[in-house]
């Protein structure tokens, strides 16, 4: 099912060996643990649970990753996708039968996988990927409006001060992440000053313990499967969807190859486990991917684990520390990330005049089923189903290809 094992322990004994790498390594999963901690607790909130139980999933969800992945230096954690399907449950029922959820996903997840259901990655045309990537850069921006919006007014000169740095430090020295200079920086002088800024705290109380092993306090029949069996195919189906398309976007930016079947269960080996912690599950996150591999430039398995092992740290050993992290650094980091991840290439005015204009509506159709659901999963199948129907019903002329050529463009 999976790769042999040098083949992917290879990169990081290398890395390992490379004290330079290492550091790489070290630091993109330090960023990412940092920027996991108010999303977490925000998508906990999404889905009516308390924030414990998004900050212990993506702990287990980003260690599991790490070991049992396709795809090296991707993150998983909880995320606003599974949130969203997730929520009835909890919502409804209770938080054992959102657990109970979530270890079903993880078992439809590697069925599905084993199954060979990446395989239908290839009826996913590269307008709708485009539109997928688009989409995400939109969700990834708005994420942050709330940060930005009706705030004192010194998040704004922060914000500002921030972006500068993102964009300009780069430039100077890539030693140490900018992101992680801008949090270290903009938190000492909250801190030195005592400025009155939203932080990490204001989001919702930190744990203080360790996650605890168990089962989910339910019974077990039939009764408790055709109340939780809906939920958790959607979430296996939505999980399984985002955490392949992001690794195909992060084979794009890093010119390598991953191990799509091997993703798919390791997501569901990751959900089972987040499950037995009492977990809410969820799959790959594409912004806190991008800060990993775009921005602090990680490429194995040691930034995903590192992320996993300094948020759990971080949150319960540095609780008090953490929560004076200004939501304002945060929000400037994402911002960078937003903007990077938009294919720039599929909205070329060459490009759009190069391509069929059935080709520039999927990747549109894409969008905005996705912005408007808030679920990757409608507007994947959205575009999908328009472009495939939009290709059948389209005239050709003679002298042209069955299949539209590549509209995405090339991505930096």
């Amino acid at each position: 099912m999976g790769a042999s094992p040098s083949r992917w322990d290879g990169p990081v004994l290398t890395a390992l060996r490379t004290p330079r790498q290492l550091r790489t390594e070290v630091l993109g999963g330090l960023v990412v643990a940092l920027a996991l901690i108010p999303e977490a607790i925000s998508f906990s909130i999404i889905a009516g649970v308390d924030p414990r139980v998004g900050l212990f999933a993506s702990f287990t969800m980003a260690v599991t990753i790490a070991f049992t992945g396709g795809r090296p230096a991707m993150i998983s954690a909880a995320t606003g996708a599974v949130a969203l399907v997730i929520a009835p449950v909890a919502r409804e029922h209770g938080i054992d039968y959102l657990v109970a959820t979530v270890l079903l996903a993880g078992l439809i997840q590697v069925v599905l996988s084993v199954a060979g259901v990446a395989r239908l990655l290839r009826f996913i045309r590269p307008s709708v990927m485009a539109g997928f990537v688009n989409a995400l850069a939109i969700l990834i921006f708005l994420g942050q409006l709330p940060h930005l919006i009706g705030v004192p007014w010194l998040v704004y000169p922060m914000v500002a001060v921030a972006l500068v740095a993102l964009v300009g430090l780069p430039k100077l020295t890539t030693a140490v992440p900018a992101p992680l200079v801008v949090i270290i920086v903009l938190t000492a002088v909250t801190m030195v000053f005592s400025l009155r800024v939203p932080d990490v705290g204001d989001e919702g109380a930190l744990p203080t313990g360790l996650p605890a092993l168990g089962l989910p306090a339910v019974p077990w029949n039939l009764e408790t499967l055709w109340i939780i069996a809906p939920f958790a195919l959607a979430m296996a189906l939505v999980g399984l969807l985002e955490s392949l398309m992001t690794a195909t976007l992060v084979d794009e930016v890093t010119g390598t190859r991953s191990d799509k079947t091997r993703e798919g269960w390791g997501q569901g080996l990751a959900n089972l486990v987040t499950g037995f912690f009492g977990g809410m599950g969820g799959c790959a996150m594409i912004g806190q991917t991008m800060v990993n591999v775009k921005i602090s430039g990680a490429r194995t398995r040691i930034s995903t684990l590192l992320a996993g092992v300094f948020l759990l740290a971080l949150v319960v050993g540095l609780g008090g520390l953490v929560a004076r992290i200004p939501m304002a650094a945060l929000a400037a980091v994402m911002v960078v990330v937003a903007a990077g991840t938009v294919d720039w290439g599929s909205l070329a005015p060459k490009t759009v005049r190069r391509v069929p204009v059935t080709e520039t509506a999927a990747m549109l159709v894409t969008v905005a089923v996705t912005v408007s659901t808030h679920n990757l999963a409608y507007g994947m199948v959205a575009g999908v189903l328009f472009a495939t129907a939009a290709d059948r019903l389209r005239p050709r002329r003679r002298d042209e290809p069955a299949r539209p050529p590549d509209p995405v463009g090339a991505r930096p």
